[in-house]
């Protein structure tokens, strides 16, 4: 059976053998405690439940939805103007059913084959796969500790850059948590007109930063809607990751063909998930500083336990992960991966599955409780690997 080369791209070594070596150390006996997972395990708030299961009740919300609902698509406006202050209208939105869903369909609806792609790396892998499933040719912009991990935009070769079809842009970043500044964002922007290059703005993290400052929007940028969208997601902030509420935020006519693309598709979000979302953005906001705080609880307890015990991490500056450095005795993120695993029993994901430029940091995701860190923290002291 021969399947489409395009599947070669979505094969993932790393996380199949990781998931395989679980599976195998805990047929031993051994308890693991994964932090590899970026799935949020706080629930959502106790009226979130309420209101699906009253909705869910409904028979006649089992119908297909086939459009956005016009209070789905008011709560998205009015929150975009009240939390960003800025002015988006009803043709400049459209619902997707997560934003990983998101980035493979926008491919689908600018990438021919042979186009030229801006990429950051180390990426989330589907800012990679989205546009390689189009058929898109690929460029690099590395993510280097030196420039706090912001894409250094001066770098990019001119020729590349007048190639280049689409750019993806992440802040607050995974896996890296860097943040970016607005003059970023200006700079972002004039770029982009320069070169004539749709950008996209994964703005999942916006509402998890952890240093006092409030996360903003590209699209608060004088001209990005000229150039540009905005993905929102509901999964991390608001803590119902199964649900896969998302949006696509901005330019009109980029938001008219994803429209189209997904009415061939799907047939829209379950009513009972826009309902959900609909009350999620028009309501109090006071569990988003329960999921935060909880979140940069967290990370303090991590950074601080693991510095006592001699590795010495930066404290995120945003998003649900730590970005650390590996142990300056190891050369490999893979080969510390599994010596965590085999010895302390701790899981995490090694940099280089973000890209050859993620080596030498593994990914820790903020997804256990604080008091199963510190048992974390117990076995990786007991564990000796820290030692030269």
């Amino acid at each position: 059976m021969i399947f489409s080369k395009k599947m070669t791209s979505l094969s993932s070594a790393i996380f199949s053998e990781l998931n395989y070596k679980k599976a195998e150390l805990m047929a031993q006996g051994y308890e693991m405690i994964d932090f590899s997972i970026g799935t949020p395990d706080i629930p959502p708030s106790p009226q979130v439940m309420t209101l699906l299961q009253e909705e869910c009740s409904k028979l006649s919300n089992y119908k297909y939805a086939i459009n956005d609902t016009p209070e789905l698509l008011e709560a998205v406006t009015s929150w975009y103007k009240h939390r960003y202050d800025v002015n988006i209208s009803s043709q400049e939105v459209v619902s997707l059913l997560g934003s990983q869903s998101g980035f493979a369909e926008l491919a689908l609806c600018l990438i021919d084959p042979g186009d030229t792609v801006l990429v950051p790396v180390p990426s989330y892998p589907i800012f990679r796969i989205g546009p390689l499933l189009a058929g898109a040719q690929l460029h690099k912009m590395p993510l280097l500790k030196e420039n706090n991990f912001l894409i250094d935009l001066d770098a990019i070769d001119e020729e590349v850059a007048r190639k280049a079809k689409l750019m993806i842009v992440s802040y607050p970043n995974n896996p890296t948590t860097a943040i970016a500044p607005r003059d970023f964002y200006i700079k972002l922007v004039a770029f982009a007109k320069k070169y004539d290059i749709i950008v996209l703005h994964d703005n999942a993290y916006s509402e998890l930063l952890f240093d006092g400052s409030v996360g903003e929007s590209f699209l608060s940028i004088k001209g990005a809607k000229d150039i540009g969208i905005e993905f929102n997601s509901l999964s991390k902030t608001y803590s119902i990751p199964g649900c896969r509420i998302a949006f696509a935020i901005g330019n009109q006519e980029i938001i008219k063909g994803l429209r189209i693309l997904k009415s061939h598709v799907d047939y829209g979000m379950f009513l009972p998930f826009q309902k959900v979302a609909t009350a999620l953005l028009t309501g109090s906001q006071d569990y988003v500083e329960v999921v935060r705080h909880t979140y940069y609880e967290r990370g303090k307890v991590l950074v601080e336990g693991l510095r006592e015990i001699g590795w010495d991490i930066p404290l995120p500056q945003g998003s649900m992960f730590v970005w650390a450095p590996i142990p300056k005795h190891y050369t490999s993120s893979l080969d510390f991966t599994y010596d965590l695993m085999n010895k302390a029993h701790v899981m995490v994901v090694p940099g280089i599955s973000f890209g050859e430029e993620g080596e030498g940091f593994v990914r820790i995701a903020l997804v256990e409780t604080e008091d199963t860190i510190r048992r974390a923290i117990k076995a990786i002291k007991k564990s000796g690997l820290l030692e030269k």
